[in-house]
């Protein structure tokens, strides 16, 4: 069938839309395919089509497994013609950070040592997703192991991953490529995972929607560990209601968000005062949030301004002494038979880690039981919590201060130590294009009600009408 780049629908008023494929939600894309106007097999090709066009700009894919994709996308269309769709994720291509295995595709994790791997076994979300009829794209870019300083890596074999909304601004990290992927339509939702920051931060710089769920929700397997304690699979989507529809079939608990959900009565913790050791946020980003905040109040919302209990500087320094060590561990071969084949952001880290005292890391592990019921207590009062994620705008590449200052000055790490779901989402942009983006947290197993929340705001706004690298004709 051939490739039909543009897609067009009559809304119930009568009005006609015509936009590329690329372009679509998942959930549009989900329900044309099954009203039979939209075929999978044309919507790989428009993606196919997109990273053509795109991707040598931007640097998202490590590998694409375009003939896998449109054989899967055949097989797909067969079968749904047949009457046997598996639900709504059939038909719909996505694609993984390199550190996800996916049988038959390189699994490189961005590093050398690791060019030469092809697991024969799926990881357990790319099974769940390939069971629900799925098509997979390929493997995104990511900074090496999954982990990083916030610098630009030039002693790695695969480019930077740069941001759609501006090829010279810092994509964030280290789930660069899911990030980039999503906002530029190469790929209509992409997983990742998050250590400190790592599904979050690329979200922050990219303008995407970047979840991250309580421990014990998503399961990890088959995902390259970079601390144990602390790491995350996470969603890439371009909505809220994409998102929750991505998380009710990773999880088995089906579509978790109403078809406009209110904001009327509830009660939202607001945490705008970065606190102690931390900066003000970038003055395009501060009003944003005030506007974002000040609409949930003009809908009924009950807001409450507190302080978070523990000092973000402080959480970030718990995760430093919590990681490295954890990642000398599961590396420790590595950096022990092939050093001169690691890169030296990662070199260097494992090598400190290797060094750490482990009545640090004790003290740290029993520090972050402290914070996460410190946390923990405030949440339980509110329906979620609203705050920054990074302080400060994606910063121009090779401006190495403001690329670790993006990484490190950030509200991520208290979440991660506290356990609790936690999505970005964008609530603005600033005059030159960039995205402005908030947090918003919610109590543990409670992420149903921030994507709802989420789902909320983004029906009362206009944000996601804008995408990047429009000019780019396919």
């Amino acid at each position: 069938m051939p490739c039909s780049p543009i897609w067009r629908a009559t809304m119930s008023d009568g009005v006609v839309i015509d936009r590329p494929l690329w372009q679509l939600s998942v959930c549009e894309a989900s329900e044309r395919i099954a009203a039979g106007t939209l075929s999978p097999v044309d919507l790989v090709e428009a993606c196919l089509a997109r990273i053509a066009a795109v991707d040598g700009a931007i640097h998202s894919f490590i590998h694409v497994a375009a003939e896998q994709a449109r054989a899967a996308a055949r097989e797909a269309e067969a079968e749904i013609r047949a009457g046997r769709r598996r639900g709504p994720l059939h038909g719909i291509p996505y694609a993984v950070k390199d550190n996800y295995d996916a049988a038959g595709l390189p699994a490189t994790a961005g590093s050398r040592v690791r060019l030469d791997h092809v697991p024969t076994q799926d990881a357990a979300l790319v099974a769940r997703l390939r069971a629900a009829g799925a098509i997979l794209l390929g493997k995104l870019n990511t900074w090496e192991f999954g982990t990083g300083n916030g610098g630009e890596y030039f002693d790695l074999p695969f480019p930077t991953a740069r941001n759609p909304w501006d090829t010279e601004r810092f994509a964030g990290g280290s789930s660069t490529g899911a990030g980039t992927s999503v906002a530029a339509g190469t790929t209509l939702f992409a997983l990742g995972s998050d250590t400190t920051g790592s599904v979050r931060l690329p979200a922050a710089a990219t303008g995407t929607l970047g979840l991250i769920a309580t421990s014990d929700v998503l399961d990890r397997s088959g995902i390259l560990p970079n601390c144990y304690t602390l790491d995350k699979p996470g969603i890439f989507a371009w909505t809220a209601r994409d998102a929750a529809l991505i998380f009710g079939e990773l999880t088995g608990k089906g579509p978790t968000v109403p078809g406009r959900p209110g904001l009327a009565g509830l009660r939202i913790a607001v945490v705008s005062d970065p606190g102690p050791g931390m900066p003000p946020p970038d003055s395009p980003l501060a009003a944003a949030f005030a506007d974002a905040v000040a609409l949930l109040e003009a809908e009924g919302a009950i807001l409450e301004t507190v302080a978070l209990p523990v000092s973000a500087a402080d959480c970030y320094a718990v995760t430093r002494l919590i990681g490295p060590p954890e990642s000398a561990a599961i590396h420790e071969k590595e950096l022990r038979e092939r050093p001169g084949e690691l890169g030296f952001a990662l070199r260097d880290k494992l090598m400190a880690g290797s060094l750490a005292s482990a009545v640090d890391y004790i003290a740290a592990q029993r520090r972050r039981g402290q914070i996460a019921a410190q946390i923990d207590a405030l949440i339980q009062r509110y329906d979620a919590l609203v705050t920054y994620g990074p302080l400060h705008v994606a910063p121009r590449l090779g401006v190495e201060p403001e690329m670790t200052d993006f990484t490190t000055q950030t509200l991520l790490t208290p979440f991660n130590l506290s356990d609790h779901p936690a999505l970005m989402q964008c609530i603005g942009f600033t005059p030159a294009g960039l995205p402005l983006c908030w947090q918003i947290v919610g109590r543990r197993h409670s992420e149903s009600d921030i994507l709802a929340l989420a789902a909320a705001y983004e029906d009362r706004t206009p944000w996601r009408a804008q995408r990047a690298m429009t000019e780019t004709a396919r």
